[in-house]
């Protein structure tokens, strides 16, 4: 069967998956902060497709698009199987996770260790692209132990393109697979930058985006100099709220002119909704733990969270909780209300 395939949107900036925290209710609270950035799923594996319930790993609402679907699987044809279903779900687009480093992931042959055989990287994206329309993309890292040089990564980056994969996302550290935590390898092996920068230079036609260690509006931009775009990883959910900058400056849409009070209360509104389909609160109100952080109150508010979000939490907990912030950075207008027109030089386009 043959498709006519979409090319990839140029996101500027994306929000990377995240195992526990990217999940449904994380992603309609950040969509009311950015409208624009491309979104990721957590991690969901073949087998939780094909075996499992499918709905629960794969149901969104329509407010959290654009968004992307990451799978982990190491088989091409069940990968190629759960990309169609993907797309019958509705994703913008699917994405292969070749970075993760953790021991489970390992333990299934998927992850930041397919790094090693890039054959295997190329079968599997080739699979996926002829049975779906939408773009297939790769999350990769600069490399693991043993296949961790330049060259290698341009040999990666080389045999995954030439398969189909239509924008491929490199976090600038190596994976290091034995000793050290999927933590720790956020942190410890040093970022390598110039290596990512180096892939775009050598591979102009393809869509490069960097991930690794970003936290500021003016970050983004540097990065963007030498890259089509800039993954969020931590920073997005520890500083939400950087997001309220992102469309006016990286997507040209018109500042954001909500305030936090008025997201907080959708989000209360959602929680409503969420609740009466049976859904516990606390999975939705963990994420919105650290909103305030370093903000006067932001203790009370946590306390009060935290207290009464697994049991019997009422009807307005978070208003109640949002009662310890205080008044003027609660209401107070986001985004930035100047758009420079040499900022604003990354529009979504087709690639």
């Amino acid at each position: 069967m043959s498709f006519e395939k979409k090319q990839p949107i140029l996101y500027p900036v994306s929000v990377a998956p995240m195992m526990d925290w990217t999940d449904r209710h994380f992603r309609f609270f950040l969509r009311l902060i950015t409208k624009h950035s491309l979104f990721y799923t957590e991690m969901v594996t073949t087998g939780a497709i094909l075996r499992g319930d499918k709905h629960r790993f794969l149901r969104f609402s329509q407010q959290e698009t654009p968004l992307s679907l990451q799978l982990g699987g190491d088989n091409p044809s069940q990968l190629g199987e759960c990309a169609k279903i993907g797309e019958e779900y509705g994703y913008s687009e699917i994405n292969l996770n070749v970075g993760c480093p953790s021991d489970k992931v390992q333990e299934g042959n998927f992850g930041a260790c397919l790094m090693k055989d890039p054959d295997r990287v190329a079968d599997c994206i080739s699979e996926m692209d002829s049975k779906t329309s939408i773009p297939i993309t790769v999350k990769c890292r600069i490399g693991v132990r043993g296949k961790e040089t330049l060259e290698d990564l341009h040999e990666f980056v080389r045999s995954v393109s030439a398969a189909g994969a239509k924008r491929i996302t490199v976090h600038a550290r190596i994976a290091i697979l034995e000793g050290l935590s999927p933590a720790q390898n956020r942190t410890v092996p040093p970022l390598r930058y110039e290596d990512v920068y180096s892939i775009k230079k050598s591979f102009p036609d393809l869509v490069i985006e960097l991930n690794g260690g970003v936290k500021s509006i003016s970050e983004i931009h540097s990065h963007l100099d030498k890259t089509d775009g800039v993954m969020i990883g931590r920073a997005a959910y520890e500083n939400p709220f950087l997001f309220s900058d992102v469309d006016s400056e990286f997507f040209g849409a018109e500042p954001l002119n909500l305030s936090r009070r008025e997201i907080f209360e959708s989000m209360q509104e959602y929680v409503s909704s969420q609740t009466a389909e049976g859904e516990k609160p606390s999975r939705i109100l963990r994420h919105l733990l650290g909103a305030f952080h370093e903000i006067r109150g932001a203790r009370s508010y946590r306390r009060i969270l935290t207290e009464k979000m697994h049991s019997n939490p009422g009807p307005r907990l978070l208003l109640e909780a949002l009662g310890s912030i205080p008044d003027e950075y609660l209401d107070r207008k986001l985004g930035n209300p100047k758009i420079e027109t040499k900022e604003v030089a990354h529009p979504v386009v087709s690639a």
